[in-house]
């Protein structure tokens, strides 16, 4: 019964050993065994029963386990059988594709090296195309030169040389036929030299022949004693003309009357021109859609660089498509004045004169060309009736870039002579001031066309002055014109700030005055207090569309002053607050400090009909009769205001 007793009493000790042999971490377990051996003499043999029990137990629950899941690991192994069938199918279609992709691809390496390769193309062709107007006046000099050669002007062909060492070949000097050419003006110096000293033989061989004969025959004819002394006179003479020739002669002969003649041709030849480029510049200006120039690649963009040095980093980081501020006539107008120069230059270049009288003679004309020709031409396009508002504007954005070209112009000028613009006698072109003056000009073109369209809009307006109550929305032809000045001004984003701010600004002035004048026309002998209220709404939308910046750069509420006299005008009868108004009047303080007595009677006048059918507040209720009575002693004061004014005056 002990022993009995001793077991009942250890199971439960022996099961909570096991439980934290399971439960506790591996260096806890030493400790929980050591239990078991401190315990009771059989203890360790009925625990390593009870352990072999819990054992089994697990084993059973472990097989258990697997025979529930066995179904399911069978049905994964035969899902991944199908699978791997598919994953095969995959696979061949995989390899498939890449090859496809691959026989593509390769056809677009050949059309991209195809590209590479035309792109290299095209620069090598821009870069010889540069090259090969930098080399053409250097050969069609030589090419002169050769001629004056064949038809034996040989004292211009070494002038010629003379400007082909001094400024034509060190443009060029890095090239090898440069080089040739060098090599063989020495050798061409030296034919001129063995030429003329052959003519000049020649010459008096022939003189020597024939001079027997000649002097026979004088003798015969004439005094011998007279004639010696007359031979010998003309023979002292020319010698010391040979000897001692004036500073101001070729060969011995006096050309300073030619000179004067060719400088007289040279102007009506400039004069020529201008009249001839005259018509060029208005075929451009009448060929021009005055929008920016759209370009879709790189091609055309470099086509536009060509024809005009334009340099905006900004534009060139945008992607394709992209537009170039100026129209189609800038460009041309670039490409035309340096027509101009070189016509200039090839009747200029044959006068024989220095590089640097050159440099002067061509900024003149080309000078005269921009302030007189290509200005009179602006000034007549931006008064012609046919150009709008966009066109105005696309016109001062265009002078901006011509402007910003004209230091490219002098720089052209300075390649084609050589001569510095350091220079100190060098003569300046004058783009700047020409065009300021067509910008300034179209600029006041664009706010006389914006106060007409302002007017147009406004002469459609159709206010019933005698209405009782008010429409409840602002009128139709206010809201078209706001929507219209709310377009034309994001036009305007692309003028300078000032430019956009004046004509806004000018605007809202012209609309403030229009309205005001609408209000106080002779014409208008009534108004209803239902038409000031319709008038005030329209007023609204006008401080609104001020307050909404429809142009950046106003400080504050500048822009919505142009509408304070209207504002404190109509405050003070929306209020009807005659006695704050009449107390405070010429206070600088005064809550209607804008309101003038005149334009207050004026329409106050027009709100009192004295004629009893039309009079609005002739009504049988008292209300009405105390406020025409209100009205009437108003007008009283206003006129004695009024009165007062003007005696003071």
């Amino acid at each position: 019964m002990a022993e009995s007793g001793e077991g009942l009493g250890t199971v439960p000790e022996h099961e909570r050993i096991l439980q934290e042999i399971e439960s506790t971490d591996t260096a806890c377990v030493g400790p929980t065994l050591r239990s078991v051996y401190d315990d009771q003499p059989n203890a360790h043999k009925k625990f390593m029963e009870k352990l072999d029990a819990c054992i089994r137990n697990h084993d059973k629950e472990i097989e258990k386990m697997c025979n529930f899941h066995h179904q399911g690991f069978v049905d994964a192994i035969t899902e991944l059988l199908k699978v791997r069938a598919d994953a095969e199918k995959l696979k061949v279609q995989v390899t498939d594709t890449n090859r496809r992709f691959q026989d593509a691809g390769k056809e677009v390496i050949v059309q991209t090296e195809d590209i590479i390769r035309c792109r290299i193309q095209q620069r090598n062709i821009t870069t010889v195309v540069e090259k090969l107007q930098l080399c053409l006046p250097v050969l069609e000099m030589y090419s002169k030169l050769k001629e004056q050669m064949s038809a034996k002007r040989y004292y211009s062909a070494l002038k010629t040389m003379e400007q082909l060492e001094n400024v034509y070949f060190p443009r060029v000097s890095q090239y090898r036929f440069c080089q040739l050419m060098v090599e063989n003006l020495p050798k061409l110096r030296e034919d001129i030299k063995e030429i003329s000293m052959s003519d000049l033989k020649d010459f008096l061989e022939s003189i020597r022949k024939h001079s027997d004969k000649i002097g026979e025959t004088a003798m015969k004819q004439g005094d011998e004693e007279a004639f010696e002394n007359y031979y010998r006179k003309q023979r002292k003479k020319q010698a010391r003309l040979v000897l001692q020739p004036q500073s101001n002669m070729g060969y011995g002969f006096p050309v300073n009357r030619l000179f004067d003649l060719l400088f007289e041709i040279r102007d009506q030849y400039n004069e020529t021109l201008l009249k001839k480029w005259a018509g060029v510049f208005r075929d451009i200006f009448e060929e021009d859609n005055y929008s920016p120039i759209p370009i879709v690649n790189e091609e055309e963009y470099k086509i536009v660089i060509s024809k005009f040095p334009f340099q905006d980093p900004d534009l060139e980081k945008q992607s394709f498509p992209k537009k170039f501020p100026m129209s189609q006539s800038v460009p041309h107008i670039y490409i035309q004045v340096k027509e101009f120069i070189y016509a200039s230059l090839k009747f200029s270049e044959s006068l024989h004169r220095s590089s640097t009288e050159i440099d002067d003679m061509l900024r003149k004309s080309t000078n005269l060309l921009l302030t007189r020709t290509l200005c009179s031409c602006l000034l007549n396009l931006i008064r012609k009736p046919h150009i709008g508002l966009t066109e105005l504007v696309q016109i001062i954005i265009n002078t901006t870039h011509l402007e910003q070209a004209c230091k490219y112009l002098e720089d052209f000028i300075t390649n084609i002579t050589n001569i510095s613009q350091e220079t100190v006698h060098t003569t300046r072109l004058y783009g700047l001031s020409t065009f300021k003056d067509a910008r300034h000009a179209a600029e006041g073109e664009i706010y006389t066309k914006l106060n007409q369209k302002i007017d147009e809009f406004v002469q459609l307006a159709d206010y019933d002055w005698t209405m009782s109550e008010p429409d409840g929305r602002a009128s139709g032809y206010l809201m078209d014109l706001i929507n219209f000045l709310r377009s034309i001004f994001q036009v305007f984003t692309h003028l300078p700030g000032k430019v956009a701010q004046t004509a806004c600004m000018s605007a809202c002035q012209h609309l403030s005055t229009s309205l005001m004048q609408m209000l106080l026309d002779s014409e208008l002998k009534q108004i209803s207090m239902g038409a000031v209220q319709q008038f005030n709404l329209d007023v609204i939308q006008c401080e609104l569309f001020a307050s909404s910046e429809p142009v950046p750069g106003f400080q504050g509420d500048t822009l919505q002053l142009a509408f304070i006299d209207l504002r404190q005008l109509l405050d003070l009868f929306m209020v009807w607050d005659w006695s704050t108004y009449l107390a405070d009047y010429g206070q600088p303080a005064s809550k209607y400090l804008r309101v003038n007595p005149n334009t207050a009677l004026t329409l106050l006048e027009k709100m009192k009909d004295t004629s009893k059918k039309n009079n609005i507040f002739a009504q049988f209720r008292k209300n009405d009769r105390d406020k025409q009575k209100l009205i009437e002693t108003v007008v009283k004061q206003l006129r004695s205001l009024v009165n007062g004014m003007s005696q003071h005056t």
